[in-house]
């Protein structure tokens, strides 16, 4: 609950700290005392919109701090733990609004976003007037509010991991179907890549050990032409060797004729005749290792073209044609693998939106069964609100193709103020006097289901009296006995049933005006509560009738 606010310099309020006590607290004061610029500045601390207006005239910069004490079970403090502020005992709100526009959002001392203020002041307090954007009139929110009355939570949980697996395995197929989609129309051109490579089967290296093959037999054609010729001068027709044989032959005949003479004519011819005949051998020898096979080069030129071919084609170095052969062989398999796999996923999306469907319907049926009882115990409150005419309504629309993390219900709440005429939406049907009573039916029957801790009640009681006010009355109070609640009223059957009582008024000169707060004893109240009921003069009539309300309504202290 809200248990301390203080306020720095925001319009008309110089310095105010107001100490809040469980239970029914009201804030009465003629019109004009500040009652509303109290409100602002709370809701500033809750993460409203600031405004360099809000700053009090002369003063640099304005500040609202509210404290709260709450369960260590709270969201507001699940909010807190998740964004690393530190939670060890009050949750305090503070806000800084400069008169340059500049503001600054304290939670807990620590520097925080505005929009993580107002998710934590929204897990705090519910402000509730005739036009309050945060109220139950909001009808996006509609939806959750019958969901916590019927104590849904665990049925919308599971719905929302529903869709989410559904949503995840669609996301998931869609994408598979469009990498599948795409591989498929290089199908054709991948099968016809693979095959080709696959005949033409190029193996790491094989294209220097071409080129090299080609080469030497190349440079071995041009070298066999001259050893054919030395061959010719040695082993041919024209040969010396035969006539060198002869003429060894007639010297070796005539050397013993003269003793010493022609020994070393001799022996160099005969050396020379060894060498001739050794260069012969060699020469054959040469000539036997330079033959090749013509063929043989014509194949290897032809391989090694074909793969030089290969690679410019498919743009990458011959040597890694095998690798692209396998890669291109791997995108087909994943072809046909990734096709049996989106078949699965389509059977996984198709068992992911039955579970959808079914627990988004069995979801549905609950919400059709809470709206009836919703609408029941707000009828049964109508009646002593002078709505007896009445009806409240749970207009609820299904559409099994509307699939949502929410579920496929959409929720509005409407309202038929009169008999014979047309419902509809709440906030557009009913007047201001009767929107409020709707939005107090709404929150009795709601007080035990989930509601803010703290709930603020902006003036709902306008436009109304008598029994009508007496009704509004019974019912804050009845709520204030499970919650804290805060209402500015004007109606002395209200005032009356407070545990607290705040008199909100001005003071000051002419040109400075100053907006003071405090909560007054019983003999205070009184006075108050007899200015309610009879205006700028307060006769004995009026005190009397105060004394009575109060002596039927207040709310002993515990």
């Amino acid at each position: 609950m809200l248990t301390r606010l203080s306020i720095r310099d925001i319009v008309l309020i110089e310095k105010l700290d107001i100490e809040f006590a469980p239970g029914l607290s009201v804030l009465t004061g003629e019109t004009g005392a500040g009652k509303s610029i109290l409100l602002d500045s709370l809701s500033l601390a809750l993460g409203a919109r600031g405004d360099a207006s809000l700053v009090r005239h002369g003063a640099p910069q304005g500040q609202v701090t509210a404290v709260f004490d709450v369960p260590g079970n709270h969201p507001a403090r699940d909010i807190l733990n998740q964004n690393a502020i530190e939670d060890d005992g009050d949750i305090i709100l503070r806000r800084v609004q400069a008169a340059d526009g500049r503001t600054r959002v304290f939670i807990n001392d620590q520097p925080a976003s505005v929009g993580l203020m107002r998710s934590i002041g929204h897990a705090l307090v519910e402000i509730h007037g005739q036009h309050d954007e945060r109220a139950l009139v909001d009808a996006s929110a509609h939806r959750e509010v019958l969901d916590v009355f019927g104590g849904h939570a665990s049925a919308v949980r599971e719905t929302a991991e529903a869709w989410r697996g559904w949503r995840s395995t669609e996301q998931e197929l869609a994408r598979h179907k469009a990498c599948v989609e795409a591989a498929a129309r290089e199908a054709d051109y991948l099968r016809a890549a693979v095959a080709e490579l696959v005949q033409l089967d190029p193996q790491p290296g094989e294209e220097d050990e071409l080129a090299r093959l080609r080469t030497d037999m190349m440079r071995a054609e041009k070298i066999a032409t001259e050893i054919r010729d030395a061959e010719d001068v040695l082993s041919g027709p024209s040969s010396p060797l035969p006539q060198l044989a002869s003429l060894l032959r007639r010297l070796q005949r005539k050397s013993a004729e003269a003793p010493g003479l022609l020994d070393e004519v001799v022996t160099s011819l005969d050396e020379a005749m060894l060498s001739l005949d050794a260069a012969q051998s060699a020469v054959s020898t040469a000539l036997r290792e330079t033959e090749y096979d013509p063929r043989r080069l014509e194949q290897a030129e032809e391989r090694l073209f074909a793969l030089r071919a290969a690679g410019r084609k498919h743009n990458v170095q011959v040597d890694d044609l095998a690798r692209l052969r396998d890669s291109m062989a791997a995108d087909l398999s994943d072809l046909d693998a990734g096709e049996e796999r989106l078949a699965g996923l389509e059977q996984q999306a198709v068992q992911a939106r039955v579970l959808y469907d079914q627990s988004a319907a069995h979801l549905s049926e609950l919400r059709y069964a809470a709206a009836r009882g919703l609408c029941a115990a707000v009828m049964a409150e109508l009646p002593e609100l002078k709505l007896e005419r009445a009806e409240f309504i749970v207009e609820l629309a299904s559409e099994v193709d509307n699939r949502m993390e929410e579920g496929i219900d959409q929720v509005e709440f409407w309202v038929r103020t009169n008999p014979g005429t047309r419902p509809g939406p709440m906030m557009k049907v009913a007047s201001g006097g009767e929107l409020s009573r709707f939005l107090l039916a709404l929150k009795v029957a709601l007080a035990d289901r989930g509601s803010a801790p703290t709930l603020v009640f902006d003036e709902i009681d306008t436009g109304v009296g008598g029994a009508v006010a007496d009704a509004i009355g019974q019912r804050l109070a009845r709520l204030a006995q499970r919650v804290q609640v805060l209402s500015v009223t004007h109606a002395p059957q209200v005032a009356a049933r407070a545990f607290t009582h705040f008199l909100i008024s001005k003071s000051g000169s002419a040109d400075r005006v100053a907006t003071g707060i405090e909560a007054m004893n019983l003999e205070a109240r009184q006075e108050e509560i007899a200015r309610m009921l009879a205006g700028a003069t307060i006769t004995d009539e009026a005190r009397a009738a105060a004394e009575r309300l109060l002596r039927e309504n207040t709310v002993p202290a515990a």
